[in-house]
């Protein structure tokens, strides 16, 4: 099996989706997770105001709705959680995001006290961190806040993160990379947007260039800028496409040099030997 065929087998995506097909798959599963746990009451979304975040928001929504009918229990909820670093330029599509979802409970943290503290601490041990450590920071202190409302709220963190993204490591590793269930993993870039398209999302808020925003520096650089490849490419990929030769050596190589980020920690020495 090649490399193209292993990465299409290891993330289950498929080359054709049916979208209503596929909602339905991903509120089934959540409402599964939380028929196998019953003492889990909550789902915890972080919501950037991004096509990612705005599927997932929705997905959750929809699957807590149907529980909540089915069980009559008013005690299921969807808690979306709002983390901006100071003044969030597109604040205005995460309004919107939250308007589509309509989530039961909405927290806002901004992270930026905390991000500054951590890096005047570091710099006062004598390390100086780097614009795009700072970047990685800010992705661990929202997943850390997601988590610690989770904890509060009998709730788990559900992940944003799709199929494009992970074959990149296009991830903070323990950051955004880290959730207790995540139903759009095995979608690519451009699944995710028929799902919202179906679903009538306002198409402002898919149709949008992805930015991760993360460093300071750099606010305004696009997904595909930062990786050098397009989505189209990621995503023909993905579906076992041919594709130019230098974008299939570009997407490979991403994938071989981030194979730290998909593993879980070492503890024995043939997890080394894992393709």
């Amino acid at each position: 099996m090649n490399l193209q065929k292993y990465i299409i087998k290891l993330l289950n995506v498929k080359p054709v989706i049916n979208s209503k097909k596929e909602i339905q798959k991903c509120i089934n599963l959540i409402e599964l997770y939380l028929n196998q746990n019953p003492k889990i009451k909550t789902l915890v979304v972080g919501i950037s105001g991004g096509q990612d975040s705005t599927l997932t928001g929705k997905l959750c929504q929809m699957a807590i709705q149907k529980i909540r009918t089915k069980k009559n229990d008013l005690s299921y909820n969807l808690i979306a959680v709002r983390m901006p670093y100071g003044i969030q330029n597109d604040e205005k599509d995460c309004q919107d995001a939250l308007k589509y979802i309509q989530p039961n409970y909405t927290y806002t943290i901004n992270i930026q006290d905390t991000i500054l503290m951590s890096e005047l601490s570091l710099k006062k041990s004598g390390i100086t961190i780097s614009d795009y450590v700072r970047g990685n920071q800010k992705s661990r202190e929202r997943m850390k806040i997601q988590y610690s409302i989770a904890s509060m709220y009998q709730g788990i963190v559900v992940g944003t993160g799709h199929a494009a993204e992970y074959i990149t490591g296009f991830f903070t590793k323990f950051g955004d990379g880290a959730s207790d269930i995540n139903p759009i993993a095995r979608f690519n870039k451009k699944q995710g947007k028929k799902l919202l398209q179906t679903l009538n999302c306002p198409s402002h808020l898919y149709l949008k260039d992805p930015k991760p925003d993360l460093e300071d520096e750099k606010p305004n650089q696009t997904d595909e800028e930062i990786l050098k490849i397009t989505y189209n490419d990621i995503d023909d990929y993905l579906e076992g496409k041919n594709i130019n030769k230098i974008s299939k050596k570009k997407i490979e190589s991403l994938y071989n040099q981030t194979k730290h980020k998909r593993m879980m920690p070492i503890t024995k020495i043939n997890q080394f030997l894992l393709k």
